[in-house]
Parts: C-alpha cells; structure tokens; sequence
C-alpha cells in the first residue's frame, strides 16, 4: 500500500496533533483529516475515502459507538482504532464485540504505532483473501458459462436460439447490452451482421445484414493481429466505420474478438454495453475462450444451415422429380434423318459446349423439350439438374413463387420456405417452356437474374447469386410479340442470344417411317402387347397427312393403333377421320399416298379441320380441358397445349 488516508474523529484539536506527531514518529507514510461533528464524519468517508479511522470515543452530539456504527455500515473493510481517555474495561470490550479493530489510550500513545501497523495489515490480508475469493468465484462463474456455452453448441444448432443462450450465459458475468456476430466474405473482403442479441432495438442502425468493407471498418485490427480490441468510450475516441451507428445506437464501449478456424480469422464476436470504461483485459481474455467455443459453433451451425438447405432442395428436386415422371415426355431419343433434323441438331452440337441462352423456337409437338434436354446432356452441366418449368402451367400470382421461392410467412399460405426453380438449377440448366406465357410484370425481375445472376425470395431481404443457363422455348412468334409489347424486347435480347429453330413434321416427311416404328415399339413396350412391325407400306399414308400437333400427334395415332390392332396389322385413324390400313392393297395407290400438292390438305382446310376436332372434344367433355376425362385426354395431348390451341383457334364456351 502506499500513503495511507487516516481519517480523525477528534473535537480535540491538540490531541488530534499528539496523535498526528506519534504516528509520524513512527514514520508512517500518511495523509490524515480531521472531522469533528457526525455530519462532517460522513461526508469525510464518502470524499477521503478512508484507508484508517481513528475515532475519539466521546464526541459532540454523538459518542463513538455510533460513529462505529456508520462506519461498518458504509465502509465495514477499514479498520476503526478507538483512540481515546479511560473509559473502563467493560465498555472497552463492548467496542471490539461490536466491530473496533483495537482500543488505544490516549494516556498510552506509545501503543498507537504498532496497532495503526497490525490493524492496516490485517486488513490488506482480508483485501486480499477477499480479491482471491471474488477472482475465484468469478473464475468459476465463468467456467459454469463456459461449460454452459458448450451445451448450447451442442443443443441449439438454429443461429437465433443458439444466439440467445450464448448471449443468456454471458450476461451472468459481463455488463452487456448487445451481442453481435459478423461473419467475413473474403470473395469481396467485407464483413456481415449474422447475428443479434440482447436490448438492441429492431431499427438497430446496425442491423442483421448490414455490410460493411472489413479494410477500413472498427475491426480490421481484430482480423489483422487476431487479437482482442477493446473501445473504452465511442463518445470520446475518433470513431471507425460503423461507430457512429453503434453510437446512435447508444453503445458507449465494447470488446470484439476474433473467430479463429485453422488458425484464420472468419469472423468476429463482440459484446456491447451502453455504458462505457465496461470492459478490461481481463474482460477481453475471457472473451478469447467464449470465442474459441463461439467459432465452434458457428462453424457448425453454419454447416447445419448448410445441410438444412441441401436437404431442402434435396426434398424440392424430389419433388420436381417426382412431377417429371408423371409428366409423359413425348420423345426418349431424337429420331429422324432429314436435312431439316440434322440442321437443328448441327446448332445443338455448336452451342452446347458454350453456356451462351439458347431460344428454341417450333410448333407444338415439334420435340422442343427434347432438344434442351440435348443441349444440356452436351453441355459442361450435364451432371447438375435440368430443371423445367412449363410457364403456361403456372397461375399468374405464383409465378415469383414458383421462380425465386418464399420463406416461411410470407403471404398467406406460405407455411416453409421454399426454394425457387432458379435455386434448384443452382450450377445447372433451366428450361423455360412456352416462355411467351410469362407475364410482363414478372419478365423484369427474369430478366435481372439473367443479367446479374441475382434475385431474392419473397419476404427475405438476402440477395440470393445463382449460376444458371437459360434454355427457353415458345411456339409464338417472340420477335413480333416484343414489337406489340405483350414481350419485353430487352428479355426476348437476352433469351434469343443463340436461337434454334425446330422443323415441323410436314418437312420431315422422310423421317415418318423411322418416327412411326419407334412410337409403335414404345408403346408396345409400355403397354404390354406384343410388337406389331412396322412396314414402309404401312406409312406411306400417314406422309400424306399434314401433321398440325407435329411428332406429338403422330405419336398419338400410332399408340392408339397399337391398342386397338389385334391381328398383328396396325390400323391407323388420322385425326380427320381417315382409317389406313396396312392391309390395303398398297400397291394400288402408292403413288396417290405420296405428299404432293393434290395430296396435302391446305393450311385453312386443316385449321378448319383442328377447330372442329377440338370444338367436339370439348363438347363431349361439357367443356372440361384438362383431368380425367377431359378434352385434352380424349385428344391425347397435354392440357397446356390444349389450352394454347383453344386461344389461337378462337374457340370460345357457347354463352
């Protein structure tokens, strides 16, 4: 200890002065004043702040008992030496039972030294046993929120919960009002808020998500020398970065720490308090280990998400997959050696490689779908997911939905999160068919992903990055839809980059043959009937026809063929109608069942001839288009493309 503060309880100025030249006889370092009266007695003990009383026993308006009284009430570790005249044995010994270090006559000043010395000893012993208690009580406090930490790790995977709990447990043991994990992206070197707890409002100035560069913020020397960094005061010092939010947060000090993996710092643990000088080395030492178990957990919480998320697209590609087997693909390999085919196909070979947006464009029934599928099978993504979404299919206020994904509350029925078709081609290839159904509102936010590969899910502020190849088809005119703004010409720029246009089956009628027996040993197959050949002679009819659903149609007349033939012939009904049976006397009119210009409808007589198919499917059906039973069963063909029919046909409900 250094000069010792002795306060005097004295209304005797000259023995205050005996006392004040025995105790420098003593050479005792000392500084003493002097209180007479019980007021100035304990305004002495709240300014002096005494190390020794030494008190008169018999005072002006109080006694020493009293002045004993105060001051083990206010002080009860500073030693209270009676220095006064006789006042008898048994009253002598009440003053040590009620509190007094030692009792010192004044007749008898040569004791005054050796008591003064014994009592501030004794006292600096009991300091001391007092610090170390206090040391080791905190010390186990710590441990105990350390160990309880520990648990959180292993319990609490989700960032809120595991958040609360750790900022719960130090809150037993530091002042703090906020609790704050920053997480670094070392792709642009910045650092992020992950995580929030404690009083800090929802309008935080530095809230959830907040970005800042990691160069020139506060914590650049926490990441640099993979140290603590301590601010006493953010009122006083120069402010760094985003100080001055924490500042009009009312934050006053902090102490951050660096998270260490492998021996690299990836983020940051800070805890702030609204009151400031609240945090020692000692404080920072201790946030060194609760970091070393924070950086634990957030490495594996941050791996839990990361499972959690692939299990979710896991269950949504699950969920896709499921649909496309449902879904009756309409070819399982490209079939065909015309000019018109080995053109389309050369562009597939040319563009595939490349992840340059390819718009392939054709009739429906024409085998789009088919030849996305090709392009990718080529491509360098060939083993990440294609990933289809048929746009006409799609309700108009789902379609954001449907492409970017929501999180759980988002609008009414949003019960989980859910990843969007754009997610789920993460790395792969997205197929947009009938892209021309997408409606004008949305094509702005499509086109955003294709330009900055950036959007985010409804309700969730985070901008999601994906890596994705657009393969897009449509069966109108996009071109001349942008021109009569039902497109925007800016997306249909971005889509058509490398365009392919699919031939229709009328200039393909040298592949009707090979199309007609692959349909036909498809369909046996999956019927379970026993194959029917199929000769040229039985075909050359159909390459009379002109085909409007294209090889989807074809395909439809074949499977329905096979059903219904029994003898081993296939007997083929053309949509007009038309019965052509392979039993016929081919011979006799092979030259007739060539296509030619007398043997093709026109184009009106066959648009005409649709019109009235559909309009009598539809009125068998009682207008129903789509399930069983509907129009677009009885047609065979898919709903969507009925629909899309039905519209450009004109067809409209009687009433």
């Amino acid at each position: 200890m250094g000069k010792v503060r002795i306060l005097m309880l004295e209304d005797v100025a000259t023995d205050a002065e005996l006392v004040e030249r025995e105790l420098r006889k003593g050479k005792l370092d000392f500084t003493a004043t002097l209180a007479a009266t019980e007021e100035a007695f304990e305004r002495e003990l709240g300014d002096f702040v005494p190390h020794l009383i030494l008190a008169d026993y018999s005072l002006p308006g109080f006694d020493g008992i009293e002045a004993l009284s105060i001051a083990r009430h206010r002080c009860p570790e500073v030693p209270f030496v009676f220095v006064s005249g006789e006042i008898g044995e048994e009253l002598a010994i009440e003053t040590l039972k009620k509190g007094a270090t030692d009792y010192v006559l004044k007749q008898r000043l040569s004791r005054l030294v050796p008591s003064v010395r014994r009592a501030l000893k004794e006292a600096e012993e009991r300091a001391s046993r007092s610090r170390a208690e206090e040391a080791l009580r905190q010390s186990e406090e710590r441990h105990r929120v350390l160990l309880e930490i520990n648990n959180a790790i292993i319990a609490k995977l989700d960032r809120e919960s595991l958040f609360e709990a750790i900022a719960h447990a130090l809150s037993r043991v530091l002042p703090l009002d906020r609790v704050c994990l920053a997480l670094h992206d070392k792709v642009h070197d910045r650092l992020r808020v992950h995580a929030l707890a404690g009083t800090a409002a929802p309008d935080s100035a530095v809230p959830i998500g907040a970005e800042f560069s990691r160069r020139s913020s506060h914590l650049a020397s926490v990441f640099d020398d993979k140290k603590p960094f301590i601010r006493q005061d953010l009122e006083k010092e120069r402010r760094i970065g985003v100080e001055d939010g924490l500042l009009q947060d009312g934050i006053r000090s902090y102490v951050a720490v660096p998270l260490i993996v492998k021996a690299q710092p990836f983020g940051t643990f800070n805890v702030a308090s609204r009151q400031c000088h609240h945090y020692s080395d000692a404080d920072a030492e201790f946030l060194m280990e609760v970091g070393h178990q924070v950086a634990l957990a957030v490495e594996n919480m941050l791996a839990y998400e990361e499972i959690r998320q692939l299990k979710s697209r896991l269950e949504e590609e699950n969920v896709y997959l499921q649909e496309e087997i449902k879904t009756e693909h309409n070819f399982e390999e490209i079939v065909g050696e015309s000019v018109a085919l080995k053109k389309a196909l050369k562009a597939v070979e040319t563009v595939a490689p490349t992840d340059a947006n390819v718009l392939i464009t054709g009739e429906t029934g024409t085998g789009k779908e088919l030849i996305a599928r090709a392009i990718h099978n080529l491509s360098r993504r060939k083993d990440k997911p294609l990933i289809k979404v048929n746009c006409a299919s799609i309700p108009k206020e789902l379609f954001e939905s449907e492409f970017f994904g929501h999180v759980r509350g988002a609008f009414t029925g949003a019960l989980r999160d859910r990843l969007g078709r754009f997610q789920l081609a993460d790395g792969g290839t997205l197929f947009l068919d009938e892209v021309g159904e997408i409606p004008m509102e949305l094509q702005s936010k499509l086109l955003r992903v294709l330009q900055e590969g950036e959007f985010e899910r409804i309700g969730e502020e985070k901008t999601c990055k994906v890596d994705v190849r657009i393969i897009a088809a449509t069966n109108r005119q996009l071109e001349k839809e942008s021109r009569a703004n039902r497109f925007r010409e800016d997306l249909y720029f971005r889509l058509s980059v490398f365009p392919i246009e699919i031939p229709p089956l009328r200039q393909r009628v040298e592949d009707i043959p090979l199309l007609a027996a692959h349909f036909a040993e498809q369909a046996c197959r999956r019927l379970g009937v026993a194959g029917n050949s199929v000769s040229r002679q039985d075909v050359l009819p159909l390459q009379s026809y002109h085909w409007p659903g294209n090889a989807r149609e074809l395909q439809n007349v074949v499977e329905r063929a096979v059903i219904t033939s029994r003898s081993g012939a296939l007997r083929f009904e053309l949509p007009s109608g038309e019965k052509v049976n392979s039993g016929e006397n081919v011979g006799d009119h092979e030259e007739s069942a060539r296509p030619d210009a007398t043997s093709v409808l026109s184009y009106e007589e066959l648009k005409q001839r649709e019109c009235e198919n559909v309009r009598a499917a539809l009125k068998q059906t009682n207008w129903k288009v789509a399930g069983t039973g509907g129009a677009a069963e009885l047609l065979g063909v898919k709903p969507s493309t009925l629909a899309t029919r039905i519209k450009a046909l004109g067809i409209q409900r009687p009433g």
